[in-house]
């Protein structure tokens, strides 16, 4: 079964209804070795994927601060080779970014044939924070779902496979989180008043992240809205709908390079033949 809920095109939500706790009826024993089998089918598919070199991979993490965003990339580093793999993450915007369309850094960023990328935060923080914090007018914000979708449909249309997750905490959860790295010496570099300001607005990200859901969800790029209280399940969620995306296009993928390995085997065979007979 799908851990992860996907988002119907133009879905309405409500992220309230939405338990950040549930863990899909499964045991953390049972989860966390369900993950293993994952992960090492994860493996497979990234190397076949990155040998075939027709499919592009991107990987979309959004959530609120303390969400799992980190650690759910160092549990993918786990399985993703890293020699085609590699993470963008997405700060605030350099005044050059900045004296460019939104779109611009993020684009420069989206992987290449047989490159798997992960975007930590993305070019939705331009519909979530400057819409929160009233960077742009309304009327500047509101147009960019479309154009996202325009640039997501760009990308799948050059066999570029778009999984986004949304990685859902509850507000409780994240002020633990957040208490906790003021406990942690080793943890206590990630402490921001920012991050507590950020969390007097929970309200406002919530409505926000709602419509980028809903009005960003298609088919072609659906939102996969991850309940992450648990991060053993988080973890299991996100590996479970990478695995299930990527399954079905590793026969196209082993027949190219079967293909490929059938043309290389002729090439040395000729080779071969050709310097026997100029040495007979």
């Amino acid at each position: 079964m799908p851990y992860a809920r996907i988002v119907a095109p133009c879905e309405k939500l409500d992220l309230s209804k939405i338990d950040p706790a549930d863990t899909g009826g499964i045991e953390k024993d049972d989860g966390e070795e369900t993950t293993k089998t994952l992960g090492k089918e994860l493996t497979d598919l990234q190397e076949v994927l990155y040998a075939a070199g027709q499919t592009a991979l991107l990987i979309v993490l959004q959530g609120s601060d303390t969400s799992g965003k980190d650690g759910t990339i160092r549990h993918l580093l786990k399985y993703m080779n890293a020699q085609g793999t590699r993470i963008a993450p997405f700060k605030v915007p350099t005044p050059i970014e900045l004296a460019h369309d939104y779109l611009w850094r993020v684009h420069a960023q989206t992987p290449g044939k047989g490159e798997s990328v992960v975007f930590n935060r993305s070019h939705f923080e331009d519909v979530l924070v400057v819409r929160v914090h009233n960077l742009v007018p309304e009327g500047v914000w509101a147009k960019r779902y479309e154009q996202i979708n325009q640039f997501e449909k760009l990308l799948t249309d050059s066999n570029t496979l778009i999984m986004k997750f949304f990685l859902h905490i509850s507000k409780d959860e994240q002020e633990q989180r957040l208490r906790e790295r003021e406990q942690d010496v080793e943890k206590a570099w990630k402490l921001s008043v920012n991050d507590w300001k950020e969390r007097d607005l929970w309200d406002s990200y919530a409505k926000a992240y709602e419509e980028a859901l809903s009005k960003c969800s298609p088919e072609n790029a659906p939102w996969h809205i991850v309940p992450a209280n648990k991060k053993w399940f988080r973890d299991l969620a996100v590996t479970e709908a990478i695995v299930n995306a990527l399954r079905p296009m590793k026969s196209q993928w082993m027949q190219h390079l079967t293909e490929i390995g059938t043309k290389a085997k002729a090439e040395l065979e000729a080779y071969r033949s050709g310097t026997t007979h100029s040495t007979s």
